[in-house]
């Protein structure tokens, strides 16, 4: 398997097929409008407005099973992220991350990069997954892992 086996809905409602990602490097982050770590929205375009023409697509994942920290609607989520931090990379429509009712990609994501000690389950917001062109995952990135500091890894995936 790889990133390109799934599907989603963007934050819209319209389907995503990820088929559409083939070739690309991909950055997958299960995001929060409502948490400590919520300013990485603009480390995350700035990631996108850099990277994008050189193929990298991020992907936010509202998801609101920690604290409940992102607790609105679809549409309120995402006049949040346009009106606070200008985001223009793709949202995705709000999905769980842990648990029985976790979205298929992240269930893959998790198996293929475990976090510290092995433990698969996602901790906390912005946990976040880099996925090469080849739709492999690359690295698991912690929260606290401003999204800056990423850069590096991006462009070697990059090549």
């Amino acid at each position: 398997m790889n990133i390109q086996d799934f599907s989603a809905n963007r934050i819209d409602g319209t389907p995503f097929d990820f088929s559409s990602l083939q070739g690309k490097v991909v950055l997958v982050v299960n995001t929060a409008s409502a948490c400590g770590f919520t300013p990485q929205f603009a480390g995350l375009e700035e990631l996108h407005q850099r990277y994008a023409e050189r193929g990298l697509v991020v992907l936010g994942f509202p998801c609101n099973q920690f604290g409940g920290q992102d607790p609105g609607t679809a549409g309120e989520i995402a006049q949040f992220c346009q009106r606070n931090y200008g985001v223009s990379f793709t949202m995705m429509d709000k999905v769980q991350v842990n648990g029985a009712n976790a979205h298929a990609v992240f269930q893959w994501l998790k198996a293929e990069a475990p976090g510290m000690l092995g433990t698969e389950g996602i901790k906390w917001n912005f946990t976040k997954f880099l996925v090469g062109r080849d739709g492999r995952v690359v690295k698991r990135y912690a929260p606290q892992d401003a999204p800056a500091k990423l850069a590096g890894d991006i462009e070697a995936a990059l090549g």
